[in-house]
């Protein structure tokens, strides 16, 4: 699956997020290329970003930033889950 991202780094946070399968990259590639534009006319600076990933819970594992703040990797990483 390709997974399109918009994430604002300013919040931490996913504003907007799409799934295409393997197949589609050059839809995801458009729809990524249109994302972009729209967002710089509009004059946000957002990150926009297209992910590989076999499921989205390893697409979680593997860019665990988009999905969960400092704190929680922090916390996850220390092993201090609270």
């Amino acid at each position: 699956m390709i997974f399109l991202i918009e994430y604002n780094r300013t919040q931490g946070r996913i504003v907007n997020s799409r799934a295409f399968g393997g197949a589609d990259r050059l839809k995801a590639e458009n729809a990524r290329l249109e994302m972009e534009l729209d967002l710089n006319r509009k004059g946000l600076h957002h990150e926009v970003v297209l992910l590989e990933a076999v499921s989205e819970q390893a697409l979680r594992r593997t860019h665990r930033r988009y999905f969960e703040d400092l704190r929680q990797i922090l916390e996850s990483n220390t092993g201090n889950h609270q």
